[in-house]
C-alpha cells in the first residue's frame, strides 16, 4: 500500500509532465572594497570579491583564511569539559577498567570513534567500541545497547557525536553503575544529562569554535589525552604520527557533516585533506584506492561525494561497525576487502536511491505537489529503504524546493526522514504537528519521525497547513547564490588557480559560482556521456571563448539551438586532458530570459 498526500489508495491518472522550477539567481552586490583588498593581497579582484561575500573584509583575516596554519588550532585543554574528563579516563587506563567508545553511525561519528579508540589503544587501555544499528536501534544511546555494554564488563562509556540530550538513557546507565563521558556537538536542551563529564563547545559561550564536528570534539579529547600521557613538551614519534592520522580523520568528519568550514574547522579540513594521501592507516589507503583517487590531491568534493558515501553505505545498507573496523585496521589485505565491500554497498545504495527518487518524483507530479500553492511534500511507501530516504528527501528538495518528509511504512511503526529548505525550521514544524507522531527529533534542517501508518494522512494535512502558514511563494523558489556577474575573459588559468585557494569548500564557504549574461554558442552543442545525459558547449561573449560542461543538461541541446543569447551560471575549473590544461566552466544553470 502507498500512502500519499492525495488519496489513501493509488488510482490510475493521466501522466503529467515534470516541469522543473526555474531557479532565482541571487547575485551578490559588487563591493567597492574588492579592489583595495585585492591590491593588499596581490590577488585578482574576483577572489577579493568572493572573500568579501564570505564576510572577510580585511587583509589580515583574509591571509589567515587563505593560508591556514596548525598553530591557529585552539589548544585541546580549552575545550569545555576536557579537564574534567581527563582524570576519569586516566584512572580507567591505569586500572585497566574496560572502556567502550559509543558513536553515531554516520561519517562524523565513525571517524570520531576511530580517533578515540586508536588513541586509547596506544595508551594501553582496555577498550572496545559500539555503533548502534541505524534502522534497528536508531540514533544515540539506547537502553538495550547500554545493557549489553554493561554485560561485557564496561565501567566507562565515552560517547562520540551523540549523548548531549540523552537524559533518560544516561540515567539508566548510571543506575547500572556505569560512568558516562559525553563528547558531542549537537544543540543541547535546557536539561543536561547527569553524567561524569560533558565535553561540548556550547558549555562555554566564550569558546572560540562553537561549531566543530563531533569528530573534532573527539579529536580534541584525544589530543589532550596524548599531551597528558606524553613525557616531554613535544609528542613522541608514535603519538605524533597518531595525531597526523587523526587530523585526516577529523577532516573527513568535518567535511562530511557539513559544519561551518571557517576558522578552526577550516584549518583542520585543510591540513587533513593535504595529509590524507600520505596517511599511514591501511584502511584510509584502501578507501582511497578503491575510490580510484590514488596519486592525486584530494579536495572537499572527493570527501563529500566519493569517500564519505562509501563509509556511510555501511550504516545505510548494513552496519556501520564495519566502517570503524576499516578505519582502525592495521591489515592491508582485510582493509582492501572491507573497502571493496563498502564500494559494492554504496553502488547498491545508489541504485536504491535512484529508484526511490524516480518513484517520489512521479508521485509528486501525479498529486500536483509541485504546484505553487503547495508548500510541503510528504510521501510514504512500504518499499522505501529507511537507510536511504533521507538522501532522497534532499534530492527531492534540490528539484522541487519544498520541505520534504519521506516515510517507510513496512513495519507497524512507520519511520520517516525530513529535510528542510533555508529559513524553515523543520523540527519546529514537526513539533507543531506532533500529536500524530509516536516519536520525533532532529534540528532545523533535518529530523526523523516515527508514526503509526493510519495517522500519516492526518500528519500530512497538519504539516501542509503549518507550511502554508509559514512559507510564501518566494520562500519555496529555489535560489542560486551568484558571487559575481562578470565577463568570460577574467577566467585565466592564474585567476582560476587563485580561486582554488578558497578550498576546502563547505558550509558558509561554498564553491564560488559566477554568471555571465548575454553569451552565445561558438560551436554546435554536443550531448556526451554513455546516455547522452550531459551537455558540452563552447560559449563566447565576444571577449573570450570558453568550453563548458553541463552535467545532466543534455535535454537543453535543442533549446540552446533555438536561442541566440542566454545566460550561464558556473564554477570555473582547470581541466587537464591529454597532458594539456585549460580553463573550463562547469555549468550550474542556464537561463534564457
Amino acid at each position: 500500500m502507498q500512502l500519499t498526500a492525495g488519496m489513501q489508495t493509488q488510482e490510475k491518472r493521466p501522466q503529467k509532465r515534470l516541469i522543473e522550477p526555474k531557479k532565482q539567481w541571487a547575485v551578490k552586490p559588487a563591493s567597492e572594497n574588492a579592489e583595495p583588498l585585492a591590491k593588499s593581497l596581490k590577488v585578482h579582484p574576483l577572489l577579493a570579491q568572493v572573500l568579501i561575500n564570505r564576510g572577510i573584509n580585511d587583509s589580515q583575516t583574509a591571509l589567515a583564511f587563505l593560508q591556514p596554519k596548525l598553530t591557529n588550532l585552539i589548544p585541546p585543554e580549552k575545550m569545555p569539559g576536557v579537564q574534567k574528563a581527563l582524570p576519569r579516563i586516566t584512572q580507567a587506563i591505569k586500572e585497566k577498567e574496560k572502556i567502550t567508545v559509543y558513536g553515531d553511525y554516520d561519517v562524523d561519528g565513525i571517524t570520531g570513534v576511530a580517533i578515540l579508540w586508536q588513541l586509547l589503544i596506544l595508551l594501553g587501555a582496555d577498550v572496545d567500541y559500539y555503533i548502534p544499528h541505524r534502522i534497528d536501534e536508531g540514533y544515540g544511546l539506547n537502553a538495550d545497547a547500554i545493557n549489553s555494554i554493561a554485560d561485557t564488563g564496561t565501567k566507562l562509556i565515552i560517547t562520540v557525536d551523540c549523548g548531549i540530550n540523552a537524559v533518560k538513557s544516561t540515567a539508566f546507565a548510571k543506575n547500572l553503575g556505569l560512568d558516562i563521558i559525553i563528547t558531542d556537538h549537537h544543540q543541547p536542551d535546557t536539561q543536561l544529562p547527569d553524567v561524569f563529564a560533558i565535553v561540548h563547545p556550547a558549555l562555554d559561550e566564550s569558546y572560540e569554535n562553537q561549531t566543530p564536528a563531533g569528530a573534532v570534539v573527539a579529536f580534541k579529547l584525544a589530543w589532550a589525552l596524548a599531551n597528558h600521557f606524553n613525557a616531554g613538551e613535544k609528542l613522541n614519534p608514535q603519538l605524533r604520527d597518531f595525531m597526523l592520522n587523526a587530523t585526516s580523520l577529523a577532516a573527513m568528519g568535518t567535511i562530511a557533516d557539513v559544519v561551518d568550514i571557517r576558522g578552526e574547522n577550516r584549518v583542520i579540513a585543510s591540513f587533513g585533506l593535504k595529509s590524507l594521501p600520505q596517511c599511514r592507516l591501511p584502511g584510509i589507503n584502501a578507501l582511497i584506492e578503491t575510490a580510484g583517487l590514488t596519486g592525486q590531491g584530494l579536495e572537499s568534493y572527493h570527501i563529500g561525494f566519493r569517500l564519505a558515501p562509501m563509509l556511510n553505505a555501511a550504516g545505510r545498507m548494513g552496519h556501520a561497525r564495519l566502517a570503524v573496523e576499516l578505519l582502525t585496521s592495521d591489515n592491508e589485505v582485510s582493509s582492501m576487502q572491507i573497502a571493496q565491500y563498502l564500494k559494492e554497498q554504496n553502488s547498491l545504495r545508489q541504485r536504491c536511491e535512484r529508484k526511490i527518487f524516480k518513484q517520489a518524483c512521479e508521485m509528486i507530479v501525479q498529486q500536483g505537489l509541485n504546484h505553487p500553492d503547495k508548500k510541503s511534500i510528504v510521501l510514504a511507501n512500504e518499499d522505501w529503504h529507511t537507510g536511504v530516504i533521507g538522501i532522497v528527501a534532499s534530492r527531492v528538495i534540490d528539484r522541487f524546493y519544498r520541505p520534504t518528509i519521506l516515510i517507510n511504512t513496512s513495519n507497524g511503526i512507520a519511520q520517516g526522514s525530513a529535510r528542510s529548505i533555508a529559513g524553515f525550521d523543520i523540527l519546529k514544524a514537526i513539533t507543531a504537528c506532533s500529536k500524530s507522531l509516536t516519536t520525533f527529533g532532529g534540528h532545523k534542517m533535518a529530523a526523523g519521525i516515527t508514526i503509526e501508518p493510519d495517522k500519516i494522512q492526518e500528519f500530512i494535512y497538519d504539516f501542509e497547513s503549518y507550511a502554508k502558514d509559514n512559507l510564501n511563494y518566494e520562500d519555496v523558489t529555489a535560489k542560486l547564490d551568484i558571487d559575481a556577474m562578470t565577463s568570460l575573459d577574467v577566467f585565466t588559468m592564474e585567476t582560476v588557480k587563485q580561486l582554488d585557494l578558497i578550498e576546502p569548500f563547505g558550509q558558509l564557504n561554498p564553491k564560488p559560482i559566477f554568471a555571465a549574461k548575454g553569451v552565445k554558442l561558438a560551436a554546435h552543442p554536443r550531448r556526451v556521456g554513455a546516455k547522452g545525459d550531459h551537455l558540452q558547449i563552447t560559449i563566447t561573449d565576444n571577449k573570450a571563448t570558453i568550453r563548458c560542461i553541463g552535467f545532466k543538461m543534455g535535454k537543453l541541446e535543442k533549446k540552446l539551438l533555438e536561442k541566440e543569447f542566454f545566460s550561464v551560471a558556473f564554477h570555473p575549473q582547470l581541466n587537464t586532458y591529454n597532458g594539456n590544461t585549460n580553463v573550463q566552466l562547469q555549468i550550474r544553470d542556464i537561463q534564457f530570459d
